[in-house]
């Protein structure tokens, strides 16, 4: 169901009109918890079919699979910052910020709502670690490191991910090491690890009003940004959909399943809205 909901409006560019805000709302019942992973720099051409990722490909075909998503723009840090806050922050290369943001964003409208946030990052040595890099561990796919109204302990290492599934936070993004995430490692040890990790959390989620959620900040930039994302969980109807979406679209239907405010660009956007049962 689509309901109406009025939403500020932002100043545009010089000489530009100024956007409007978009105000159609998904409104459906809470999602128990959500799980969102990230994978790299790979076109959905690449994925799609390919015999090295068959477990990908098993959740594509149990959920909604969008063939016409696309990234923001290249390398990968600003796509990060963009799925997290609606907004680059004004960076655009992969080198660690001299600062930190206080724009909004999903973790701190979560939390403003009394609802919960994590980030689980595979080699994060410590939780609120503020480091650049350890091991295989990259602090440019780790967004919500980069904001001041985050609490440090919402920075998790991928080992504290909760096995009770139960306990886990309301949102929560899984973000594997470059050598799972497909940027150094291969798709198949990338699909192998998704497996190994987020399968039980999948069969759990069937029965258990969650979802998971997976996507790639970018293509490999010759397949004008499209990228592999899917649904999956018992309140998605299964199917292709072939409506041009972005990671701004994907900020703002999480937002909107959570009653919460819309960061940044997410504000002139839609949410996804035929997928749901």
């Amino acid at each position: 169901m689509i309901i109406l909901s009025a939403c500020s409006q932002q100043q545009s560019p010089k000489n530009q009109p100024p956007k409007k805000p978009v105000m159609t709302k998904v409104s459906l019942s809470k999602i128990d918890r959500i799980v969102i992973v990230i994978e790299e720099n790979h076109a959905s051409q690449q994925i799609n079919g390919n015999q090295s990722a068959p477990y990908m490909n098993s959740l594509a075909f149990q959920g909604a699979n969008f063939t016409n998503y696309h990234a923001i723009e290249h390398p990968s840090q600003p796509n990060y910052l963009d799925i997290f806050s609606g907004s680059n922050q004004g960076v655009t290369n992969d080198r660690m910020p001299k600062t930190k943001f206080t724009a909004d964003n999903l973790a701190s409208e979560l939390i403003a709502k009394n609802y919960t946030f994590a980030g689980f990052s595979e080699d994060l040595p410590s939780v609120g670690f503020n480091g650049e890099k350890h091991n295989h561990y990259a602090r440019k796919h780790n967004p919500w490191v980069n904001f001041t109204n985050v609490p440090k302990l919402a920075n998790q290492p991928l080992k504290n991910f909760r096995t009770d599934f139960h306990k886990l936070p309301t949102v929560s993004f899984v973000i594997p090491n470059l050598q799972h995430d497909m940027h150094d490692g291969t798709i198949k040890e990338a699909d192998q690890w998704l497996k190994e990790h987020l399968d039980a959390y999948v069969k759990w989620a069937k029965t258990n009003n969650s979802l998971l959620i997976v996507t790639w900040d970018e293509d490999d930039n010759s397949h004008e940004n499209t990228i592999p994302t899917f649904f999956v969980g018992p309140m998605v109807k299964q199917g292709e959909y072939h409506q041009k979406v972005n990671h701004f679209n994907l900020l703002r239907t999480i937002e909107d399943i959570y009653g919460l405010p819309h960061a940044g660009e997410s504000n002139y956007v839609s949410p996804i809205a035929d997928i749901w049962k």
